[in-house]
């Protein structure tokens, strides 16, 4: 595969070579059209003269001038001339051409033809042929027969000098095309110098040393531009590093916790012999437990499935309401022993295009949350308002004691205000990461915030 570099220098290259190209054919062209037609002038401009100073008679033509002694006398070699008439008879021609019948051309239907040709000598001629009638002295129509005069002069300096432009046309271009092959070769390594750092910071880059960035000033603004894209990128993987350490480390947490209470209970069971009662009870305290751990396994599935596009939500269109009172049976009875109080003042025709098992999660882990962290006796309520093509369901719960900062990792995998994670039998920090996860496959959107020990989670959603 070619480098980008060899690319570039060859596309200037053949563009250069396309337009010197095309620029030697036009300007061979124009100057070769302007001395053939300043030829082609003298030529016109001999020939009038001849049929000017030429009479028909009875005696056949009569010059008005001395052929002997002018450029077309048997000496000078450089100019010819011919009178004939059309059915191919000569009646006079000059004393050079002996027995050359090269000159001899038809002007056809027009009256005036040019030709370039080669006599029999070799050497290349120019000559036009004329149709006239020569003047004479009788007033009679018809008198002067129709005559085709040939004037032809020597070409081969005219032809030399065009094909030395042409050679010369031709090496001066390939002189440029070799000047440019080196320009070229200096001017892309110099412009592809930012890249080539660039690309040499980037190799220098691994998984131990993520936190390096590509630097570079004053760079061009497409390499500045690759640079930042890079930067970003290398930011993300860096956070996408340490979420898998600190992945391992809170699942080790979470599964320490639940199984040091497992162990516990079990322990204290074995110490000595009991009856079978005592048995199923030390059991039964271990359900709980299980459960929770079942319930995160089953959890951190789901965000797979949904991470990798296995999860899918057909949407529909649903009431809001029922969904969150069905939810909040599950939850009522834990909410009465705190003395919770819960408000769904959601309007009962509100409806959203979504997925009903989606939602059912979404809002099982918002109550549950909010039913764990709701101070005893408070409060939970639920809203919602209208926004342009989308409807925003508002959670809201009394007893939060989480700061802004906190706020912002609340839907981080394993995240929980409780960092010693002393507790056994409450959420595993998976839930609302989970609710975040499936509201943004639904097409919607989810923030939180909290002010004056209030705690809101905003649940955008498609109408």
């Amino acid at each position: 595969m070619r480098s980008l570099k060899w690319r570039l220098i060859c596309g200037m290259i053949a563009s250069m070579v396309l337009l010197l190209v095309c620029f030697s054919t036009l300007v061979y062209h124009f100057m070769s059209r302007s001395i053939r037609s300043q030829f082609d002038a003298m030529l016109r401009s001999s020939a009038d003269l001849m049929c000017a100073a030429v009479e028909w008679s009875t005696d056949g033509l009569e010059f008005e001038f001395d052929v002997q002694s002018s450029e077309y006398a048997e000496n000078g070699v450089s100019c010819y001339y011919e009178f004939r008439r059309p059915d191919g008879e000569i009646l006079e021609r000059s004393p050079s051409l002996k027995q050359d019948e090269s000159i001899h051309f038809e002007p056809g239907n027009r009256p005036i033809a040019f030709r370039t040709w080669a006599m029999n000598d070799a050497a290349r001629v120019r000559g036009i042929a004329v149709m006239f009638h020569p003047r004479t002295e009788s007033e009679q129509p018809g008198a002067a027969p129709v005559l085709v005069l040939t004037v032809a002069r020597n070409f081969e300096e005219i032809a030399k000098q065009l094909a030395f432009l042409k050679y010369l046309l031709a090496a001066a271009s390939a002189a440029i095309i070799a000047l440019a092959c080196g320009v070229a070769a200096i001017v892309v390594k110099v412009s592809l110098a930012p890249l080539t750092s660039v690309a040499h910071q980037i190799e220098d880059v691994g998984e131990e040393n993520l936190g390096r960035r590509v630097l570079g000033e004053r760079l061009p603004a497409e390499v500045a531009l690759i640079q930042n894209r890079i930067n970003s990128l290398l930011e993300r993987l860096e956070l996408s590093f340490q979420r898998e350490r600190s992945l391992n480390a809170n699942l080790a947490h979470e599964l320490r916790t639940p199984l040091a209470g497992m162990r516990s209970i079990i322990d204290v069971t074995l110490v000595k012999e009991r009856a079978a009662g005592d048995y199923r009870e030390a059991l039964a305290e271990l359900i709980p437990i299980i459960d929770d751990m079942n319930q995160m396994s089953e959890t951190l599935l789901l965000m797979t499935k949904i991470e990798t596009g296995q999860a899918v939500f057909e949407p529909e269109l649903l009431r809001v309401s029922p969904l969150v009172d069905k939810c909040w049976a599950a939850m009522a009875a834990k909410a009465h022993s705190s003395a919770i109080v819960f408000e769904n003042n959601l309007n009962q025709n509100i409806l959203c295009r979504s997925n009903a098992d989606g939602l059912l999660v979404v809002f099982s882990n918002l109550l549950g949350n909010a039913v764990e962290y709701t101070n005893k006796g408070g409060r939970i309520w639920v809203t919602s308002q209208k926004r342009k093509e989308n409807v925003e369901i508002v959670f809201e719960n009394t007893g939060s004691q989480l700061t802004d900062e906190q706020v912002r990792n609340v839907f981080d995998p394993y995240w929980r205000a409780d960092l010693v994670r002393s507790k056994t039998n409450v959420h595993f920090g998976l839930g609302l990461a989970l609710a975040k996860r499936i509201i943004k496959v639904l097409g919607g959107k989810m923030r939180a915030e909290t002010a004056s020990g209030l705690f809101r989670v905003f649940v955008l959603l498609p109408c």
